[in-house]
């Protein structure tokens, strides 16, 4: 169970965005694995994608979609990443946008292709294409939820978040769902996530909003260190309200710090849910000389395998930690004037143990599910927070037998 899970709140409809699900048998018999996501006419749409140079067919499809046309459609699978599976793949994705593109009348570049699950084997086009025309059947402004199940994969609960904000012309609605546990790393942190807003946006301005709300969530997180070959974040904005954010209006921040606290939900909602997690570990780096070493720093802790297995096993082995600091690759640091702190207690001061550390306030720290570890660079003004969790047993047993 995912750490300080309280349920799936109340997910807003978005009006001129509509959902419909199916069920293909992909990998599991009657586990609904196929969603389709409706765009009204006249949305805007905006798109982040995996860096992985092994990126999946869908990606490059959609990538290459989203730069011809404005999008009307999202067909997302699950229990198969259509990743690794060369020219084929390729063509599978394509044809599984001309499939739909025809089932609704439009054109197939309007169609955006997402996968996900195990790499390296044949898309079961067949089974997809056989549940489109139920998909669409179903398509309804209330199906968050049931989308939110429709992709997931390893996780073991849904992920979504809704936002009902007022700006000058009106009210709008924001409502996101993503999915992910495992294969979790930045440059799109496996995940999928799709947002929407009934928010009129021009497509410039919208990726602006992404690409600020990315850099402080999705790309802010980490359970495994591994970056996938089918990440995407994608925000939609139909118009429906006739609400307008513009880029030089005073509504511009209200509206885009409304998203990123949508994509920071969905990003935390990831790391509580990493495969075997029993632990949340939020890891901030503050005064340093600039953001990118804070990250770096931050990494580096977050990514240490010691650092991890020791927060499983509530042990305060703070030197796991101090050593992940020093090894970051951070030039001409004052070990001297660095401070490190685990919860509220002060571990590491003047290049060596606080004085007033003990192993009993450091015990109960761990043993919290939820821990901060602060790290003071004092050496500037910049900081960074990490999100991520530990390594379990579990862990190696849920990936050990993915594929079985």
């Amino acid at each position: 169970m995912a750490v300080g899970f309280a349920g799936l709140p109340q997910l807003f409809p978005v009006p001129g965005f509509r959902i419909g699900i199916a069920s293909a048998g992909i990998k599991k018999p009657g586990r609904r694995d196929v969603v389709v996501m409706e765009l009204a006419v006249g949305s805007t749409c905006a798109g982040m994608f995996t860096r992985n140079a092994f990126c999946a067919a869908p990606v490059t499809v959609a990538k290459q979609h989203l730069a011809a046309v404005a999008p009307r459609y999202f067909l997302i699978n699950t229990g198969n990443a259509n990743a690794g599976t060369g020219k084929q793949g390729l063509a599978d994705a394509q044809q599984s946008c001309v499939e739909l593109a025809r089932l609704t009348g439009s054109a197939a570049t309007q169609v955006l292709p997402f996968s996900t699950g195990v790499i390296g084997e044949p898309l079961p086009l067949a089974k997809i294409t056989a549940v489109l025309p139920q998909a669409i059947t179903g398509l309804g402004e209330d199906n968050w939820v049931d989308a939110a199940h429709g992709i997931m994969t390893t996780d073991t609960v849904p992920k979504g978040c809704s936002r009902r904000i007022a700006l000058s012309g009106g009210e709008v609605v924001i409502t996101g769902i993503a999915k992910g546990s495992g294969m979790i790393r930045p440059d799109m942190a496996t995940m999928l996530s799709y947002i929407a807003t009934d928010a009129k946006v021009a497509p410039e301005v919208l990726q602006r909003v992404l690409d600020a709300a990315v850099s402080r969530s999705f790309n802010r997180i980490t359970v495994d260190g591994d970056t996938s070959t089918n990440d995407a974040c994608m925000l939609a904005a139909t118009g429906v309200s006739a609400v307008t954010v513009a880029a030089d209006a005073p509504d511009f921040t209200l509206f885009s710090q409304a998203v990123t606290e949508v994509c920071e939900f969905l990003a935390q909602a990831i790391v509580r849910d990493g495969e075997g997690a029993t632990k949340l570990i939020t890891i901030d780096v503050v005064n340093g000389r600039d953001e990118e070493e804070c990250a770096q720093v931050a990494f580096t802790i977050a990514h240490s395998p010691l650092v991890k297995t020791a927060f499983f096993a509530s042990d305060p082995n703070w030197g796991r930690i101090l050593a992940a600091v020093g090894r970051a690759g951070v030039s001409q640091l004052d070990l001297d004037a660095i401070t490190i702190h685990l919860g509220d207690a002060c571990i590491v001061r003047e290049g060596g143990r606080a004085t007033d550390y003990t192993e009993a306030r450091g015990a109960a720290v761990m043993a919290q599910a939820e821990i901060n570890i602060r790290v003071d660079l004092a050496r500037g003004a910049a900081a960074a927070r990490v999100w991520t969790c530990d390594f379990s047993y579990d862990y190696v047993r849920i990936n050990a037998e993915y594929r079985s």
